[in-house]
């Protein structure tokens, strides 16, 4: 049985209705940070496994929306790519983003060289790489399908098994590392006290309100984004054109084309980009891409790869404690901020920002704020780091790739 485009749709925002009604209701995704659309898709990834597995029916879907939102949601990504900010956001900014590529690199090198053990193609040990770890769900969801359709089967069921692991693990670890290495190297400064520290917090930020949405703003910036889509579509065409042995995944041109609309605008007024807009479509677009994703999950494609994907989740659970003591902590200054920095790169570098932010704030909430910490993450993690890392994982794709052939 195939539903059709609108059929597709309608069932995907059912399933993230259905998402965000469990979230609440379950302490469990709302303790690990579940995403709405991941719990709705899974759940009927999972109905859909019983019904094919007893002989019942057969679900496919219509994938001409989800190929649409997953655009949009990478080049409203290209908009947060500013270098204004960045220069704005100072020295720590930078550092910390050069440390995050760094563990985006290493994630995808650990399962490339292991995959010859465990009886993996390098392509499939990819997928429990970045796209999964840092990535989280929207980049699995995103770069998975296009594996597939070289004839990895598989690739999405690991890299959304993956995923999900890494938003739980990432959860789990990221507190308790952080509160070892504040114990171990006594880093809590003694002068401050948990009052003392939150009267420090710019007061613009205590003062900000949600902001209000204007109607043509929000058009503007939906005309913003189909604009950076259109002509980056053919961006991507010539950028394959002139290299055609690369296969570069069809939203690059349009992520690009928004970075430097982006920047321009930055830097004209007339042009100013209405990022708050934007922001909140890309929150809509993921959702919605990620239901329909989530939806039509093939679980049976799992099951003979289980074995060797723990191995490698293992693996990249070692890495990250590692990278996390020896890289993140003692770049970012081996201090009280460092550890609360530590928690938060545990969260997105195995799963998402909310999970990073969450570890963050129940480490302060134990001994005390850090500004720094709470100023870094949310815009690394946030803003760059989804720029950086496709920019990495399609570096390691079309490398792999070149070596397939």
């Amino acid at each position: 049985m195939k539903l059709d485009m609108i059929q597709t749709i309608g069932l995907s925002v059912i399933l993230l209705l259905i998402g965000m009604k469990l979230r609440k209701k379950v302490k469990f995704f709302e303790k690990y940070c579940i995403p709405s659309p991941v719990i709705g898709g899974f759940l009927f990834s999972i109905i859909s496994f019983i019904l094919r597995q007893t002989g019942i029916v057969e679900i496919s879907f219509d994938d001409t929306l989800q190929k649409f939102f997953m655009i949009m949601f990478f080049t409203s990504v290209g908009f947060n790519a500013s270098l204004k900010l960045l220069k704005k956001g100072g020295k720590q900014v930078l550092i910390f983003l050069f440390v995050a590529i760094g563990l985006c690199i290493l994630q995808n090198v650990v399962p490339i060289l292991l995959s010859g053990l465990v009886g993996l193609k390098p392509l499939l040990a990819l997928m429990t790489g970045s796209v999964a770890m840092t990535g989280g769900h929207g980049t699995s969801a995103a770069v998975a399908p296009e594996i597939e359709k070289m004839g990895y089967t598989g690739a999405k069921a690991i890299a959304i098994a993956s995923a999900t692991y890494g938003l739980i693990a990432g959860s789990m670890l990221g507190g308790p590392i952080a509160s070892r290495l504040i114990k171990k190297h006594k880093l809590l400064p003694e002068h401050i006290t948990k009052e003392n520290a939150e009267k420090d917090i710019d007061e613009e930020v205590l003062k900000k309100q949600r902001p209000y949405l204007d109607g043509e703003r929000f058009s503007m910036a939906f005309f913003y984004i189909l604009i950076a889509m259109g002509i980056g579509s053919y961006l991507s065409l010539f950028i394959n054109f002139l290299l055609p042995a690369m296969k570069f995944p069809v939203y690059i041109g349009p992520m690009i084309v928004a970075a430097i609309i982006r920047n321009i605008s930055d830097n004209v007024e007339s042009l100013h980009a209405p990022t708050k807009e934007i922001s909140i479509l890309e929150d809509i677009s993921l959702s919605l891409f990620l239901a329909m994703a989530l939806m039509s999950l093939r679980l049976w494609d799992l099951i003979d790869l289980a074995g060797p994907v723990i191995i490698l989740l293992l693996a990249q659970t070692l890495l990250i404690y590692l990278y996390l003591n020896f890289v993140t902590f003692k770049t970012m200054g081996s201090n009280y901020d460092a550890a609360v920095i530590v928690s938060g790169h545990c969260g997105f570098g195995m799963g998402a920002t909310p999970n990073g932010i969450s570890n963050m704030k129940a480490i302060t909430e134990k001994y005390t704020y850090s500004k720094i910490a709470f100023f870094v993450i949310p815009i690394v993690g946030s803003l760059f780091i989804d720029f950086a890392n496709i920019s990495v994982i399609t570096f390691f794709e079309v490398t792999l790739k070149r070596l397939a052939m």
